[in-house]
């Protein structure tokens, strides 16, 4: 079976397409301040979570690549504090705002017809973590009674497979991270009376969430754009004709694409940001979109092991001018910020990464820079005279 496509209505360049991205991603423009970080949340719909944490954990490098230096604590506050957001699958483990809960029932419907799961539930200990939120009010899974047993990471307690459980369910929201343990609360409590349903059928959310995927990116293919929430081809199939997005060309790009039409309305203008991304950003998180959009390979290292590494363990592509320009592995030794390897696409590249490294180490407390190795000896000297 063969589907027709839709005609494109717009037709753009490789860099227009680039800068729409940039724009829409909260990279070129200057950003709204006031709205801060909830803003930032708000304009890419989900913000990943991840438990390493090198220079900062990737929900706080998210804000700080668009906004600067923003202060963690005033980030942490911004997403856990008030009721704005909460936690839940959707690109991966995601903080999301809170008005976007009724958005998510089909995936919660999903879950719980769920046959089988990767860890078996006890009889009766959904009911025991449920009364206890209930009589206790906001827990972790230690606070429960454990969140394992003893053995390796995945060995869940009881406890722990209940209100996961209940966390997919939707009759349990994490309502924050404390010491990067998630803070589970009932629904009821949690999520204001007016979002608190599941009355949206598959189709009207799956609409919503494709319509928000391709506000957040711009302009992206069919694959960018489901998995953006990690939703499956099929079900963007389904509604992007009635999701308000448009078809469009763009040129060296070899799939049809969909943009946001308020993305086409006016020509991507301003100033660029030059920092360091999180490998879980959402400008990049797509390794085959990254490719495409700014000929740039880039590949989380992290579980690769020492040996294979090219990059180094969390290298963080630096972005200047809209363009990727480089990488840098980081660590912290005390207050001096560590460069353990840095790559540079020539050099263009040393003063934006340089200027990059210094505004890092000051958001994150450090006074120095030290950087280790330089994968372009020619740029060493250039680059250390730059920090100096």
């Amino acid at each position: 079976m063969t589907t027709t496509l839709p005609r494109p209505r717009t037709e753009l360049s490789a860099d227009e397409a680039r800068r729409i991205v940039l724009r829409s991603q909260g990279f070129l423009g200057a950003p709204d301040r006031r709205a801060g970080v909830r803003g930032i949340l708000r304009r890419l719909g989900a913000v990943q979570l991840d438990t390493i944490s090198v220079l900062a954990r990737s929900h706080e490098l998210v804000p700080y690549a668009r906004l600067g230096a923003v202060g963690r604590r005033t980030v942490d506050t911004a997403y856990w504090t008030e009721g704005h957001a909460f936690e839940y699958w959707s690109h991966a483990a995601c903080i999301l705002p809170i008005e976007e809960w009724p958005h998510f029932a089909f995936r919660r419907r999903a879950y719980r017809r769920r046959p089988q799961w990767a860890h078996d539930l006890p009889e009766g200990a959904y009911d025991t973590v449920i009364g206890q939120l209930r009589e206790r009010g906001p827990l972790t899974a230690t606070e429960m009674g454990g969140a394992k047993n003893g053995g390796p990471w995945w060995d869940w307690s009881a406890s722990k497979v209940a209100v996961e459980r209940a966390l997919m369910n939707g009759e349990v929201v994490c309502t924050e991270r404390r010491g990067w343990k998630r803070v589970y609360d009932l629904a009821e409590r949690a999520v204001p009376a007016e979002l608190l349903h599941d009355e949206l059928d598959d189709a009207e959310c799956l609409r919503r969430l494709v319509r928000l995927a391709g506000q957040a990116l711009g302009v992206g293919t069919r694959a960018d754009i489901a998995d953006y929430h990690r939703l499956k081809g099929e079900q963007f199939d389904a509604v992007v004709a009635e999701s308000g997005l448009v078809p469009v060309r763009v040129q060296g790009w070899e799939k049809p694409a969909w943009a946001d039409p308020e993305a086409l309305a006016s020509a991507p203008l301003g100033r660029h940001r030059t920092t360091l991304l999180s490998p879980f950003d959402s400008l990049i998180w797509e390794r085959a979109r990254t490719e495409r959009i700014f000929g740039f390979t880039h590949r989380l290292e992290a579980y690769v092991p020492k040996p294979k590494r090219v990059h180094g363990y969390f290298a963080m592509p630096l972005l200047a001018g809209g363009k990727l320009l480089g990488r840098v592995d980081p660590a912290r030794e005390g207050t001096t910020l560590v460069a353990k390897q840095v790559s540079l696409e020539g050099p263009k590249a040393v003063a934006p990464m340089a200027r990059a490294l210094r505004e890092a180490a000051e958001w994150v407390g450090c006074d120095t820079v030290r950087v280790d190795r330089v994968t372009h000896p020619d740029l060493a000297g250039p680059l250390q005279g730059a920090l100096s």
